[in-house]
């Protein structure tokens, strides 16, 4: 096939990684980064209309959409209004990304377990409502904000604070002029993720990542500092769960809606007293959590998300290989307050066959400048480790970052500390 993906990070580049090393088909990126013309073509084609147009002329039998922002503006409709066969949800079922006061009133309306919460415009019912609350407090900007638009506040002044800056514009101008406000749920977090085509699913193994910038949990959140997969703080009772609780219900829900989900189902659940409880629903993969996934995967990724975006999931039997993977996430010396400097990234020969044969790099943050790759973002790539164990898969992982080498890199030193405590 030749196959088009949507986005520059690197989830785009694990999902092209993934497909390349399928050896039987030919990749496009848009526009991808200054790693992943090493897999495919990039293109840089803004328009969603002329990309559709471009797709037809270059006989483009997949496109794969990374990141949420082209599924909420509409690449999906355009793409299908030209009969070209795309992979993600359209614009109405990525409402449930969009706006998280569409997301929360579906889990409402279809009985699906979430956290207590009001939807509101207006500053004095967000005060009033904080005020009948414990702390902590959870305040949630309605749009999409790249991850950022979510206040855990650890008192009642805060919240209120907190509300306030979003409804008047000021913290996230018009995604936070609408703002969830939600009880703080105690437990821990679990990343699971469903390939759905509108009626059928499959279900990957959970996952879990780490937010925070530093060691041990502390500092501001990010995008994500590392993650890993399969967790052991899940079991096959928590699997069936979701699946009856949440999966099943929101998808026949949302053909109810006449917006039926397909693509990628991200849910974040909160396990508490083992029961889970969806915290968002999030219409793509995680990022870093698609680098460990996609490796992970013994079916072959462009056969999943084919079948996923031609409405035959049913006939395929997905296989998930018997191995953990961990994934660290490195980023530029400034992150995730400010930019950073290009600094060249250098990657020292690997001799050691058990690194070379078990761990490799997602590139994400990187261009090409004059020959050199660069890095130039804020996560600028992610080492990803292989093992029987999250130990070994681990020990491999960190052992890749030390082999990488560029002016202020950073990275965590105890991703998947939960699986090893």
């Amino acid at each position: 096939m030749n196959i088009l993906i949507l986005g520059s990070g690197g989830r785009e580049y694990s999902i092209g990684l993934s497909i390349f090393n399928e050896k039987k088909h030919t990749l496009f990126f848009t526009p991808g980064n200054g790693a992943t013309e090493n897999l495919g073509k990039n293109i840089n084609i803004k328009d969603y209309e002329e990309l559709a147009l471009w797709a037809k002329d270059n006989n483009i039998d997949l496109t794969i959409v990374g990141p949420e922002a082209p599924l909420v503006d509409g690449v999906v409709d355009i793409f299908r209004k030209h009969n070209l066969t795309i992979f993600g949800p359209s614009r109405a079922a990525a409402r449930l990304e969009g706006s998280k006061a569409y997301m929360k009133n579906i889990l409402k309306k279809y009985n699906i377990p979430t956290a207590a919460f009001i939807e509101t415009t207006n500053e004095q019912e967000a005060h009033a409502f904080i005020d009948t609350m414990s702390e902590p407090i959870v305040v949630k900007a309605d749009g999409l904000c790249a991850g950022k638009g979510v206040i855990i506040a650890s008192t009642k002044q805060e919240a209120k604070e907190a509300a306030s800056e979003m409804l008047n514009g000021n913290s996230f101008g018009d995604a936070g002029t609408n703002v969830v406000i939600e009880e703080f749920l105690d437990g821990y977090e679990l990343s699971i993720f469903a390939i759905c085509d509108g009626e059928n699913y499959k279900v990957l193994p959970a996952a879990q990542d780490h937010k925070r910038v530093g060691d041990n949990d502390t500092g501001p959140n990010t995008g994500g500092m590392g993650a890993y997969a399969p967790t052991p703080l899940v079991n096959d009772e928590i699997y069936k769960k979701v699946e009856e609780r949440v999966i099943k219900p929101t998808l026949e829900g949302m053909r109810k809606e006449n917006a039926a989900f397909e693509g990628v189902l991200f849910i974040g659940i909160m396990v508490v007293k083992g029961e889970p409880i969806v915290l968002e629903y999030n219409v793509r993969f995680g990022d870093p959590e698609c680098e460990i996934l996609m490796p992970l995967l013994q079916t072959p990724v462009s056969e999943l998300f084919y079948k996923g975006a031609t409405k035959d999931l049913d006939s395929l039997d997905i296989k998930i290989k018997d191995e953990f993977a961990v994934g660290v996430v490195m980023a530029s010396g400034n992150y995730p307050y400010s930019s950073s400097e290009p600094a060249e990234i250098i990657v020292d020969e690997i001799v050691d066959e058990d690194i070379l044969n078990n761990t490799h790099i997602s590139f994400a943050g990187v261009e090409k400048i004059d020959g050199k790759l660069m890095a130039t973002g804020g996560r600028v790539l992610v080492c990803v480790g292989f093992g029987k164990s999250i130990k070994q898969a681990r020990d491999r992982a960190y052992a890749l970052c030390g082999q990488v080498h560029f002016a202020g890199k950073k990275c965590r030193t105890d991703i998947a500390y939960q699986a090893l405590k």
